[in-house]
């Protein structure tokens, strides 16, 4: 009986861990990826830590990186699989306009970027 119970509670643990089932965290940004655009495409943060909620409805993996006004990466995302999210944090990003973009092959340039403006 004591076995089940360790069994049963590891289950809910496990099933509670990342997946397309995760619920989108309080303060975040819901920004939806497809072939090949991101929804919305222009978004407003407040500076500080951003945490954004990636929501993958296409049918490839997607993920977010963003680019500074100088051409740098800043910061990327995991590759988030088809019908998966995946909570994405910046920890430190200061006030200015940002280019955000999807960074596997072929998808920027195939229209999927958008403008994050950070306040």
């Amino acid at each position: 009986m004591r076995a089940a119970a360790v069994a049963l509670a590891a289950g809910v643990l496990l099933g509670a861990c990342g997946g397309s089932s995760a619920a989108q965290p309080a303060g975040s940004t819901k920004v939806t990826m497809t072939e090949f655009k991101f929804d919305p495409s222009t978004v407003s943060v407040s500076a500080g830590k951003a945490v954004f909620f990636l929501v993958n409805s296409g049918t490839t993996g997607h993920d977010m990186s963003i680019r500074d006004s100088s051409g740098a990466t800043i910061a990327h995302s995991d590759l988030v699989s088809a019908g998966d999210s995946f909570v994405f944090t910046v920890d430190s990003i200061t006030a200015g306009t940002y280019m955000f973009f999807c960074s596997q092959p072929g998808h920027e340039a195939s229209g999927m970027k958008g403008t994050l403006t950070v306040s």
